[in-house]
């Protein structure tokens, strides 16, 4: 790539990069407060519980069914369980990219 060309591209990239940044401070801002120690511990406190249920209800279905093939009632409630620890962790996860990219504003 002649530099003339390469130098213009990395221009436009950064002048996207500063206008998606700016795009998600500004919508972001409007739904989330000021990230803190405070309001971000609870979200991961609740990503740890359902971790925990999921893989608690695992053991109790493999302990009631001593290892045999689980019950198609008890599968239904595993996937539940997977379910709604999954979608925790990908917001706690998707929180913690808005928070390194510098979408969100932190607070104190």
């Amino acid at each position: 790539m002649p530099q003339d060309l390469e130098i213009r591209s990395q221009h436009f990239l950064k002048e996207m990069e500063q206008a998606i940044q700016l795009a998600n401070r500004e919508i972001l801002s409007q739904r989330l407060p000021p990230i803190t120690k405070e309001n971000l511990l609870p979200l991961a406190v609740s990503v740890a519980r359902l971790r925990s249920q999921y893989l608690a209800e695992a053991f109790r279905i493999a302990e009631a069914d001593a290892g045999g093939a689980p019950k198609e009632e008890e599968i239904k409630a595993l996937r539940f369980h997977r379910e709604m620890y999954e979608e925790a962790r990908l917001a706690f996860d998707s929180l913690i990219h808005v928070i390194d990219r510098g979408y969100v504003e932190m607070g104190e």
